[in-house]
C-alpha cells in the first residue's frame, strides 16, 4: 500500500469513527425498549454494536472493507433513528401542558393558551392559561431578550413583539419536559425532547428567569419594520400551531433556541447568514450589532451596558406594568437604519 493511500485511510477513519461512535450512542440514549419484558434494550444493543465494531476493526481485512462496514452499520442506525417518533401525548410537566393555537382573521390574531403564570417560586406557581386577541396593525416592532444562566458563551433567546395599548407576546423555543425529566445538553442533541413553542407573558418567561433562577437578560430592539416583524410573528404562531397537531424533535444543534429563530427568519422572508455566533449564541448580540440590526447611535459596549434588564425585571416581580417597566431607559427601535437581518417587506 502506498504512502497517500495510507495517509487517506487514516483520515477517512476520523470521521467513520465519529460516526460510529454516535451510532452507538444514539442506540445507548434513544434505543428500543422490549415490549414483552418491559424493558430497555438500549443499552445492550449499543453494547453490541460496539463489540461489533471492535471485532470488524480486528477482524475485517482489508482494512477499508472494515471502514466499509462500520459506515454502513452507522447508515442503518441512523436510519433507524430519523424515523423515532415524537408524541404530543405524554405526561408533561405543568409548565409545559398546554400547545398554543392560534386564528387568524383579517388584520386580528386570536392566540389560545397563553401562558401568564403567577409564580411564587420556579415550581410553586398558579398556572394561568390564556386566550389573547391582538391587533396586527398596533403592532409596533419585535424585540430580543438574551438571557444568560451561566458561560457567557452561552444564552438562552427568546423573541417578543410589541403592540399599542395590549401586553407585548413572547414566544420562548425550548423544550417539551415530561414530568421527572429534566434538560441535558447532552441529551438535547439525541431524540429526548420535543421542540415547545412558550407562547407567553413576558411577566411569565422573563420574570421566572431573572427572579427564580438566577439568569441574568438584556433586551434588544430590532431595527426590523413594522411588515418584517409582522410577518416573523405570523410565522412563529403558524409553526406552533403546526406543533399542536404534528410534534418535532428538538435538537441542541440544528433546532436550538437560535438556529430556530433563524429557520423563521428565513422562512418568513429574511435573511441571516450562518455565523458561528448562532451557536456560541452569547454573542449574538455583537453579530446583530455588526449587520445593523440593533441600535448603533452608541458604541456596543455602551448599548449592552443600558440593555441589560435584570434588577429592573427583579424590581417589577409581579407587577401588570411589567413590561412596560423593564423598558424604561432602553433606546426606542432604530427606524433609520437598515436591517441586515430580520424579515424586509
Amino acid at each position: 500500500m502506498t504512502a497517500a493511500r495510507r495517509i487517506a485511510l487514516a483520515l477517512l477513519t476520523v470521521p467513520v469513527a465519529g460516526f460510529c461512535a454516535w451510532a452507538i450512542a444514539a442506540l445507548a440514549i434513544d434505543g428500543p425498549t422490549s415490549q414483552l419484558f418491559s424493558a430497555s434494550l438500549a443499552r445492550p444493543v449499543a453494547g453490541v454494536l460496539a463489540l461489533a465494531s471492535l471485532g470488524c476493526l480486528v477482524l475485517v481485512r482489508p482494512y477499508r472493507r472494515a471502514l466499509l462496514v462500520l459506515g454502513v452499520l452507522s447508515l442503518a442506525v441512523l436510519a433507524w433513528w430519523l424515523h423515532i417518533p415524537p408524541s404530543n401525548d405524554r405526561d408533561w410537566l405543568p409548565d409545559v401542558a398546554r400547545a398554543a393555537r392560534a386564528h387568524v382573521e383579517g388584520n386580528r390574531v386570536t392566540v389560545e393558551n397563553v401562558r401568564n403564570f403567577d409564580y411564587r417560586s420556579e415550581t410553586d406557581f398558579d398556572a394561568n392559561w390564556e386566550t389573547r386577541t391582538y391587533d396586527l396593525d398596533k403592532l409596533r416592532g419585535v424585540d430580543l431578550f438574551i438571557s444568560f444562566w451561566g458561560p457567557t458563551l452561552y444564552a438562552h433567546t427568546i423573541m417578543s413583539w410589541e403592540f399599542e395599548n395590549s401586553l407585548p407576546l413572547a414566544i420562548s423555543i425550548e423544550t417539551r419536559k415530561e414530568k421527572g425529566e429534566t434538560y441535558s445538553a447532552l441529551l438535547g442533541f439525541f431524540r429526548q425532547f420535543e421542540q415547545y413553542y412558550v407562547v407567553a407573558d413576558e411577566r411569565d418567561v422573563i420574570g421566572v428567569r431573572d427572579r427564580f433562577r438566577g439568569e441574568h437578560t438584556y433586551l434588544y430592539r430590532l431595527a426590523a419594520p413594522v411588515a418584517g416583524a409582522r410577518a416573523l410573528l405570523l410565522d412563529y404562531l403558524t409553526y406552533a400551531d403546526e406543533l399542536a397537531d404534528k410534534p418535532k424533535w428538538y435538537n441542541a444543534l440544528t433546532q436550538n433556541c437560535t438556529t430556530s429563530i433563524r429557520n423563521r427568519v428565513i422562512h418568513a422572508g429574511g435573511g441571516l447568514p450562518l455565523d458561528w455566533r448562532l451557536l456560541l449564541n452569547g454573542r449574538l448580540d455583537e453579530l446583530l450589532y455588526e449587520r445593523g440590526s440593533i441600535d448603533r447611535s452608541m458604541p456596543f459596549e455602551e448599548l449592552k451596558r443600558r440593555s441589560e434588564i435584570t434588577e429592573r425585571a427583579i424590581a417589577a416581580g409581579e407587577s401588570p406594568d411589567f413590561s412596560a417597566r423593564i423598558r424604561e431607559g432602553l433606546p426606542d427601535y432604530p427606524r433609520s437604519q437598515t436591517p441586515g437581518s430580520f424579515p424586509r417587506p
